[in-house]
């Protein structure tokens, strides 16, 4: 008589075993997606408290904060490749800080074409009063993480960015050396 419980475990039993490289590369792909969940519950979180407590988005805050960063201002372009958006994803969130007086905007002192802008010290206050409740957020957020296990875990993505640096240069020269010959 055929038992099928014996017969599905006598088939499982002859599958060969993963390898040690395949059991790594679901590890790794499992850890990939944990990472993009934890960011995305993060950046949800922020964007709902930016919205209730300042009726803000994180973009804008973004904006905000490279402004910040930069007293003396910066152009269009500037911002925009610090941001790593658009010079359009930029122009509809500095319109609008403009116009609630938060941002400056002027002509550039050598290349009229060219516009500067730079936080007023309205903006310069409000910024800092995000920026205060954003550094709270981001405690309150990572708070279950000991200590040692954050100065671990920010040395290991440090690393897989330098890693990612490297291969990203390496790449690119490829490419070009394929072009010129």
């Amino acid at each position: 008589m055929h038992d099928p419980a014996t017969a599905v475990h006598a088939q499982q039993s002859k599958s060969p075993r993963p390898s040690e490289a395949e059991l790594m590369r679901k590890k790794r792909l499992r850890l990939w997606i944990n990472m993009l969940r934890t960011t995305r519950h993060i950046e949800n979180t922020l964007r709902e408290r930016f919205k209730s407590e300042f009726e803000a988005t994180l973009p804008r805050f973004d904006v905000m904060a490279a402004l910040f960063r930069n007293p003396d201002g910066m152009t269009m372009t500037r911002l925009s490749e610090s941001l790593m958006v658009s010079n359009g994803n930029v122009t509809g969130i500095v319109e609008r800080l403009v116009e609630e007086g938060l941002v400056n905007r002027s002509a550039h002192d050598t290349d009229r074409r060219t516009a500067i802008v730079m936080l007023t010290p309205d903006g310069q206050s409000t910024f800092s009063d995000m920026a205060d409740e954003h550094h709270a957020w981001i405690n309150e957020l990572l708070e279950p993480i000991p200590q040692n296990e954050i100065e671990h875990l920010t040395e290991l993505l440090q690393g897989l960015r330098d890693a990612q640096t490297v291969e990203q240069q390496k790449s690119r020269q490829a490419k070009r050396k394929k072009k010129d010959q």
